[in-house]
């Protein structure tokens, strides 16, 4: 199971970080993702960590803004959100996948994070 957390209402220009805890599964062995759905819209992917936190990758609208991190021994993964924009209002989700699968076998609950300009 993934349980995302941390979202809420920040102002434009703040930050937020958000965490996904993880259990019932060897954490350390899947690549974990972070995805946002705004209303109306489909759901985008936001960023990805590697199982080993050696290699991330970011959508083009996040990067620089965003840092995603992980620590395996809490079994948990952040995404540390700054300079945040209303554009960026959505519910956060985060899922992991094996390293060789491009599909995502556990998804979470999502968090909505909230930006009033």
């Amino acid at each position: 199971q993934l349980q995302a957390s941390g979202g809420g209402l920040v102002q434009a220009g703040g930050s937020l970080r958000l965490s996904c805890a993880a259990s019932g599964f060897r954490f350390d062995a899947y690549a974990v993702g972070w995805f946002r759905q705004a209303p109306g819209k489909e759901r985008e992917f936001v960023a990805e960590i590697s199982r080993g936190a050696g290699g991330t990758s970011y959508a083009d609208s996040v990067r620089g803004r965003f840092t995603i991190s992980r620590d395996n021994a809490k079994n948990t993964v952040y995404v540390q959100m700054n300079e945040l924009k209303p554009e960026d209002t959505a519910v956060y989700y985060c899922a992991a996948r094996s390293p060789g699968s491009r599909e995502y076998t556990y998804w979470g609950r999502g968090t909505k994070v909230t930006v009033s300009s």
